[in-house]
């Protein structure tokens, strides 16, 4: 595993240095890219896992809390502009990758950040390695994909998943479900609370995400429920529970009813810190002031 720079010119993001990490899975090395921005003690942001998934959702809270923090802020194999190979993404491989980097890229403790489905692996590594993180803050966590919460059973999620990942047929389908006119209708529905964000500009750089080569391997596991690292609502609150270090979770005002039940549940659990915002699954692109004002008396506090 190493790490090298990049040119700002062959990469997007939000202004900060630019890397690539070189992660081997399975025989087989992955180009992962990140960014730092700032000085200070590290605070690792993690993006949501989504069709449209990419660093730079949390490019403006990077923005934001570069004066307090060195941030750095990854896109997950499979997604953004990290290696996208025809893999099978599952849970095995996002947990050996999340604490491989943190191994490798941080020295210390760190602060990390997470958004939605990436909550349950940040949880995961602070139970078995309590000494990787400092703090954490979960911003609007979900653990289960979206057919598995439209109630698909694992055969039909299974099936989906195959078609998806074929030649022909999933090209198609994947094409269909990327259309710029259903991601919009997908913001307006789940992630964003204001329409009047969701601009022509603002859509054609979601859909690019979605168009790169290889870009429906890992969206479709995502969709499929095939990267949920737990499968039970116990399960999730259970790691919450075993939980050594401080935790606090901030819930979505307007998140979809299932998806705000988990968050409330979670919050409910003794010893956990949280607060509701404005916005839904998206409020960490959304609300970037709002999410800094929150999170910053935590993450500053003397343990």
């Amino acid at each position: 595993m190493s790490t090298n720079l990049l040119s700002t010119d062959d990469a997007v993001g939000f202004g900060g240095v630019v890397q690539e990490f070189l992660w081997n899975w399975e025989n087989q090395t992955l180009k992962v890219v990140y960014e730092t921005l700032g000085q200070g003690s590290p605070l690792l942001l993690l993006p949501a896992f989504s069709s449209v998934s990419s660093r730079e959702e949390m490019g403006e809270l990077a923005r934001l809390l570069a004066p307090h923090f060195q941030v750095v802020a990854v896109d997950w194999p499979g997604f953004g502009e990290s290696s996208r190979p025809s893999l099978d993404y599952r849970p095995e491989l996002y947990e050996q990758f999340l604490a491989d980097f943190v191994q490798s890229v941080f020295s210390t403790a760190i602060n990390v950040l997470a958004a939605g489905h990436a909550a349950s692996y940040v949880l995961k590594l602070a139970v078995k390695q309590p000494a990787a993180f400092a703090k954490i803050v979960l911003v609007a966590p979900t653990w289960r994909g979206p057919l598995p919460t439209m109630g698909a059973n694992p055969q039909v999620a299974g099936m989906v998943r195959g078609l998806v990942r074929s030649p022909i047929v999933g090209q198609f389908l994947y094409k269909l479900n990327t259309l710029p006119s259903f991601l919009n209708f997908m913001y307006r529905r789940h992630v964003f609370v204001n329409e009047a964000r969701l601009t022509p500009s603002f859509m054609e750089k979601k859909w690019q995400t979605t168009q790169k080569p290889g870009a429906r391997f890992a969206s479709a596991a995502f969709v499929t429920g095939n990267i949920d690292a737990v499968h039970e609502q116990s399960d999730f609150l259970g790691l919450t529970q075993s939980l050594s270090v401080p935790l606090m979770v901030i819930i979505a005002e307007s998140s979809p009813p299932k998806s705000k039940a988990e968050m409330e549940a979670m919050a409910a659990l003794l010893g956990v810190s949280s607060v509701i915002l404005p916005g839904s699954l998206g409020l960490h692109e959304e609300y970037p002031a709002e999410v800094l004002e929150a999170v910053l008396p935590f993450l500053k506090a003397l343990s």
